[in-house]
């Protein structure tokens, strides 16, 4: 008799999520918005009844310009926003970096941090102590262990949260732009522990602007416009749906971001 198949990792059913975007800040600002009758804010759909499922396995590229949704679909994917309608169903244990040094408390240091971050990942005190040193290897900021870590600069930050991220032996793996922090090296590192996760089978949801190491990294893409999906296939085809999203933006005179490997792929 044959298996069934696996249980998805990851679905999202027609989720929408809105934002309200304040014009105003101030009682002056208000009052001049008000008495030129201009709304004080704007509603905005930053996910518009989105549906997809990832499998087991699959390493996925989320691409698209800024403001396409695509890191707000992330953070519903780790819980820390909730849709508006829709719903959002992760299978396993999730971590990964939503923002470079998420998780990260500025008073603490570092040492200090590792046993936080680790415990909010879902590690037990026990696992974090086997996992220490290797953690703190990986990072490359022994030297800085002991300090707290708002003294860190936002390459140290990124380097320590993702290596106790990337050692939690996650089910899910979120990574939105944490590769953008950091010299070269490092980035060639993450990306060796990550082809490692993805060796081992793990569920990956990737997003960034570096569309030529997305191409070579993940093995579907999905890319966004205006909170929708409009493609999710094979990686190349979503890369040149992006490349040409932003060639019709330059066109139209907004500056779009200068990213590596942009032309790649």
């Amino acid at each position: 008799m044959p298996h069934p198949p696996p249980a998805p990792s990851i679905v999202i059913d027609r989720v929408t999520k809105n934002f309200t975007l304040r014009h105003a800040r101030s009682f002056k600002e208000m009052s001049v918005r008000a008495f030129r009758g201009q709304s004080l804010s704007d509603r905005f759909r930053a996910l518009d009844e989105v549906s997809l499922t990832v499998h087991p396995g699959e390493t996925v590229a989320l691409m698209g310009l800024n403001g396409s949704g695509k890191s707000t679909l992330l953070k519903l994917i780790s819980g820390v926003m909730q849709p508006d309608e829709g719903s959002v169903r992760v299978r396993g244990r999730v971590a990964g970096l939503i923002d470079v040094g998420a998780g990260l408390h500025p008073e603490l240091t570092g040492r200090e941090n590792v046993y936080l971050n680790g415990a909010i990942l879902g590690m037990s005190r026990a696992e974090i102590e086997r996992k220490f040193d290797t953690i703190v290897d990986f990072s490359g900021v022994e030297r800085f262990l002991d300090d707290q870590v708002k003294f860190y600069s936002s390459g140290m930050f990124m380097r320590l949260a993702f290596s106790i991220a990337a050692h939690t032996d996650p089910d899910v793996f979120l990574i939105d732009e944490a590769l953008a922090v950091g010299d070269p090296p490092f980035r060639e590192k993450c990306l060796d522990r990550i082809r490692r996760l993805r060796g081992e089978g793990r569920t990956m949801v990737v997003v960034a602007h570096d569309l030529r190491m997305l191409v070579g990294l993940c093995d579907r893409g999905i890319t966004m416009r205006q909170g929708r999906v409009i493609f999710d296939g094979e990686t190349r085809g979503a890369a040149r749906l992006v490349r040409e999203d932003r060639a019709a933006r330059r066109a139209e005179g907004v500056p779009a971001p200068a990213a590596q490997g942009e032309t790649g792929g």
